[in-house]
C-alpha cells in the first residue's frame, strides 16, 4: 500500500543486536505481514505487521485510493512495544479477528511455531490484546485488554455469532 506512505511501509532500522539471526546483516525489521482483513461494510483494510509490532488501518471505500487512517504498535522483533497492562511483550499482531460491528478487532501473536522459533529465537510468550476501532477511522490499543498465555501460543480467535469474515454467513 506503499503509495504515499513512501518508507512508512517498508523495513525499519534496527540494531543488529536486537534482531534475530536471520536478520541480523539487514540492519532492519521488514513488517512480515501474515494477514490482512476487511471489515464487513468493506470500509477498512486491516494489515498485521509481525515483524515491526505495527496493527495498520486502511481507509479503502475508495478502492483506487486506499488511506492510511490508523496505526498501533504492540511487539515487534527489535521494538518489543509495551501494552499498556503488560509491558514490553515479544511477538507483535499477527492473526486478526475484527467484530461484525466494526468496533473491535482481536489480535493474537504466535505465527507458526517454526517461523516463532526463528524469528523470535528466545520464545513466543503468548497474548491476545484488543484493539478498539472509531467508526469514522483511526484505531486505539485497549490499555486494559490483554490477556497472556503460559506455555500456549494462541494463533486465531473465533467470535461467537461470527466476525467479519464469511464466519458471518453461518449465522443469523
Amino acid at each position: 500500500m506503499g503509495g504515499s506512505q513512501g518508507d512508512r511501509d517498508s523495513a525499519e532500522p534496527a540494531d543488529p543486536d536486537l534482531l534475530p539471526p536471520p536478520l541480523k546483516q539487514f540492519k532492519a525489521a521488514p513488517p512480515l505481514v501474515p494477514e490482512i482483513a476487511l471489515s464487513l461494510d468493506d470500509k477498512f483494510l486491516y494489515a498485521s505487521c509481525w515483524g515491526t509490532g505495527e496493527l495498520k488501518q486502511y481507509d479503502v471505500s475508495d478502492p483506487f485510493h486506499p488511506r492510511e487512517t490508523g496505526s498501533v504498535r504492540i511487539g515487534g522483533m527489535a521494538s518489543r512495544t509495551p501494552h499498556p497492562k503488560a509491558g514490553k511483550v515479544n511477538g507483535a499482531p499477527q492473526m486478526l479477528e475484527i467484530s461484525r460491528d466494526g468496533r473491535r478487532i482481536y489480535v493474537t501473536n504466535s505465527l507458526y511455531s517454526a517461523l516463532d522459533d526463528q524469528f523470535y529465537p528466545e520464545g513466543i510468550r503468548g497474548w491476545i490484546a484488543k484493539v478498539d476501532v472509531n467508526p469514522a477511522g483511526g484505531i486505539a490499543l485497549d490499555p486494559n485488554f490483554f490477556i497472556p498465555f503460559e506455555g500456549e501460543r494462541p494463533h486465531q480467535i473465533h467470535l461467537e455469532g461470527g466476525d467479519c469474515s464469511s464466519d458471518s454467513y453461518c449465522y443469523p
